[in-house]
């Protein structure tokens, strides 16, 4: 296998070919993610052509490479962006083909440059404003405060309430220069960008592991909820969290080992919680790991999502309460925030992610969406509070892109 790169395809930058590759998609409606998965410097990025629904019996093993994008609701389509062309990036430069799919990318690439060597700035797959106006304050706290009765009365253990905040992006807004400096800001999330005619065009950077499974061996995933601003030299060992805080992360942990029960997995190493930084948030966090091999479950990762999705951090607690009081008094489609994205067999792992900390690209704006986990011990002002620091994720990095 040659796994050289050609002169020619060295003497441009990581910036330059992803401006390049997202104008092409943009011009030829080709769906395309680019993504750099935790605590990792290689940028990934995926052309597809031939983007599709997937069905709901689809198993991720079975999958060829690509980049998998659900919506929060279950009963609406996953879309899945399978792999025509893989690209790989470190230290801003393309780096040389690691496999025969990556050798046939590279071709491509090639021909690509010579036919076109300039493309015109083009558009993103923007969505149009819709009229639900975001909600107020009073809105959301009246919302967490009707939460926080049904909770009282029995009828849930925690509900997860969220809203959205429109802006007007900057005039020098660039999704790739957004793109890089989210890698540089959150070191520790999923950062990505995906966009295709059927979903727009997203943006996130999210610290939550939904499901991982390592060389088709080793099964992660998380609970992670409980939400406090980062200050700079802060022990993380000697943060106070409050009652509340402790017992909402509790019940996520409590169920993604009922998710376990329900399949008869015992056999889970349990890590947690501790305090975990999300660049200018800290959450608990409790990380779950499974031998796959050891207990004989090559399909634990499709079975596991198909029972974590939604979770308790981003729904709430009984799953279809939550769900229905979502879907009663919330006021607006979440569409894919609080779904789940990330790379399907690529380096033959799998990495999902719940889709926090994101936005929605508009025709000439943005959506930026945000939750938060109530439970009876919650003051709803504090809960607003809360979405306004969950934007600021997305926010800071929008504010300086200078």
């Amino acid at each position: 296998m040659n796994t050289t790169l050609s002169v020619s395809l060295s003497t441009r930058s990581e910036t330059e070919y992803l401006s390049l590759f997202l104008n092409h998609a943009f011009q030829s409606n080709f769906a395309i993610a680019v993504w750099k998965l935790p605590n990792d410097k290689t940028r990934y990025l995926v052309l597809s052509r031939k983007h599709q629904i997937l069905k709901p019996d689809a198993l991720l093993e079975d999958l060829s490479a690509g980049f998998l994008f659900a919506p929060f609701d279950r009963s609406k389509e996953r879309i899945y962006l399978e792999a025509d062309h893989i690209f790989r990036f470190t230290d801003g430069q393309l780096q040389p083909p690691q496999t025969p799919q990556e050798i046939t990318s590279l071709t491509w690439l090639e021909e690509f440059l010579k036919a076109t060597p300039q493309t015109t700035k083009s558009k993103p797959f923007a969505t149009p404003r819709k009229n639900n106006s975001p909600a107020t304050q009073t809105d959301f706290t009246t919302l967490v405060k009707k939460g926080i009765a049904d909770i009282e009365e029995g009828k849930l253990q925690k509900i997860v309430p969220s809203r959205t905040k429109e802006i007007s992006l900057p005039q020098d807004f660039d999704i790739v220069n957004t793109f890089q400096k989210l890698c540089t800001a959150y070191p520790s999330a999923l950062v990505s960008f995906v966009s295709s005619p059927e979903t727009g065009s997203w943006l996130g950077a999210s610290p939550e592991a939904l499901v991982s499974v390592e060389t088709k061996s080793i099964f992660r995933t998380v609970a992670l909820a409980g939400t406090k601003p980062f200050q700079e030299g802060i022990n993380l060992k000697s943060v106070a969290w409050t009652q509340k805080e402790i017992e909402e992360q509790a019940l996520v942990e409590r169920y993604v080992i009922s998710c376990f029960k329900k399949i008869r997995v015992r056999e889970y190493d349990e890590h947690g919680p501790k305090t975990v930084i999300a660049g200018n948030l800290m959450h608990l966090k409790s990380e779950f790991t499974v031998d796959m091999n050891a207990i004989n479950f090559p399909q634990l990762g499709s079975v596991m999502l198909e029972l974590l999705h939604p979770t308790s951090a981003v729904c709430g607690m009984p799953l279809e309460s939550a769900q229905a009081f979502l879907k009663d008094h919330e006021g607006y489609d979440r569409e894919f925030y609080a779904g789940y994205l990330g790379p399907v067999n690529i380096n033959q792992d799998i990495n999902l992610f719940v889709n926090i900390r994101c936005l929605k690209l508009l025709d000439n704006g943005a959506l930026l969406y945000a939750g938060a986990g109530v439970t009876e011990d919650s003051i709803p002002e504090h809960e607003w509070t809360e979405t306004e620091i969950k934007f600021n994720t997305l926010l800071n990095v929008l504010k300086n892109q200078s």
